[in-house]
């Protein structure tokens, strides 16, 4: 954003010097030239009134002295010619390499006329100047005084004033940089600290705040409103907080009841009951682990999670188990496929909580005696669980919002449930990098996929 802003108030100020520059410029060469072609018509009069007191006395000493010198001042060529055309007196200027402009300058004066000013051209264009005067003598011409004077001086004097025009330039052009950029820093200085405070607001620093008290006044309300924003954003993040610490502390103790209960029934049971008291035993020790998780993502206050390499088909088979009693209950049972190993980088905890919802939206809508079918196979570098149900299904337009928390279909209104099951899982996996994708399934039903490919936590 910085760049555009420099942009936009740099590149208009450059034009517009460049375009003052290039005006004077122009003026200035100009100027230079007409000063210098001015000298040189008035050098020329003067020479006119002196050849033509020497044509009068036919005498060509009497301005000869005078031309050599102010050749030897200024290195200018002078030649007088007389009335036909001919050369008669001259000196720095060889007569007889006269070129054809110079000729026909000489013949203009000759017939009486004087010969234009020649126009402004670049500097490095010039040539020597020719200026040709006639001369007259009782309105009759007599002749004529040819001038030519080298550009070398003019040309000199147009590129010196050039160079400091450029300077000129260049100096304001990076004064006016330095304005551009400190203006830019301290339009855009709130907006980076906006930034700063987003980015530690994000990181799980609620606290982070920004001081009002700087860059333009129109933004120190943006300021004040996101200030207000992240204190109300605090006060909800620590809402949560609390009740998520209060939630997984209260249901502790009970859970902690239970399983006591279940250690003291143990003894009181024969052998054949041991694999069912150790699932309860497990199953408990699963809830105490997802109950320290939510205890220690409320203390930690963000969602960064422990990631490791997890088995994933290993980890649907030992869910499956659990949740085999539950499910014959109502005669639904359980097809389960794909690959014996299949590994992710990801949270074990997570992805079993996300799983646990799907299965049982899956054990929800299904009919009795029907079959809930449970794919795992690899994907990229991690793994995909299909979990595909025999119930009514979703229509594509249903399908864009069971994601959403608390929205139901409507033709399950009278299904016990609160529409959180698959938005919970879909935030859960999408806080390891996963994510929740649902398709209609080829014999009827569901289909609800968990993608673990890359394993990220948010």
């Amino acid at each position: 954003m910085r760049s555009r802003l420099i942009v936009v108030f740099l590149v208009p100020m450059i034009v517009v010097l460049l375009m003052l520059g290039a005006a004077y410029a122009s003026s200035v060469a100009r100027g230079v030239q007409q000063q210098f072609y001015s000298q040189q018509l008035a050098d020329a009069g003067y020479f006119v009134s002196s050849a033509r007191v020497a044509l009068a006395s036919g005498n060509p000493t009497v301005v000869e002295a005078e031309m050599r010198r102010h050749s030897e001042l200024y290195g200018t060529g002078i030649l007088v010619v007389g009335r036909s055309g001919e050369p008669w007196a001259s000196t720095g200027f060889d007569p007889t390499g006269v070129d054809d402009d110079t000729v026909a300058q000489i013949q203009l004066a000759l017939s009486g006329h004087r010969g234009d000013v020649p126009p402004s051209a670049l500097p490095w264009s010039f040539e020597d100047a020719v200026v040709v005067e006639p001369i007259f003598d009782d309105n009759d011409v007599i002749g004529a005084v040819v001038m030519v004077a080298s550009t070398s001086e003019p040309r000199a004097e147009i590129l010196r004033q050039w160079a400091m025009l450029a300077v000129v330039s260049l100096v304001a052009i990076a004064a006016g940089a330095v304005v551009v950029f400190r203006l830019a820093n301290w339009v855009l200085q709130p907006l980076r600290r906006v930034n700063r405070a987003m980015a530690e607001i994000e990181s799980g620093h609620m606290e982070a705040r920004i001081a009002d008290d700087t860059g333009p006044p129109e933004l120190r309300r943006m300021i004040e409103v996101f200030n207000q924003m992240a204190g109300e954003v605090e006060r909800t993040v620590h809402r949560q907080q609390e009740f998520a610490l209060n939630a997984s502390h209260e249901l502790r103790n009970p859970l902690n009841a239970l399983l006591l209960r279940v250690e003291y029934l143990a003894t009181g049971l024969g052998s054949e009951w041991d694999a069912d008291v150790e699932e309860t035993r497990e199953e408990g020790r699963r809830i105490t682990q997802t109950l320290d998780t939510m205890l220690s993502l409320a203390k930690r206050g963000n969602s960064d999670v422990d990631l490791a390499r997890v088995n994933i088909a290993s980890l649907v088979r030992e869910r499956v188990r659990a949740w085999r009693d539950a499910a014959g209950g109502l005669s639904i049972t359980f097809d389960l496929r794909g690959v014996k190993a299949t590994y992710a980088v990801t949270d074990k905890t997570t992805v079993e909580s996300a799983l646990d919802a799907v299965i049982d939206n899956a054990v929800k809508f299904s009919p009795q005696r029907s079959k809930i079918k449970i794919v795992t196979e690899p994907s990229g570098e991690g793994g995909r669980i299909k979990v595909t149900d025999q119930g009514p299904g979703l229509t594509d337009e249903e399908m864009e919002s069971a994601l959403e928390r608390f929205w139901r279909s409507p033709k399950s209104q009278n299904v016990p449930g609160s529409g959180l099951g698959l938005a919970i899982a879909n935030d859960l996996l999408e806080s390891v990098g996963g994510r929740l994708r649902l398709t209609a399934a080829a014999t009827g039903g569901l289909t609800v996929v968990l993608e673990l490919s890359e394993g990220r936590s948010r």
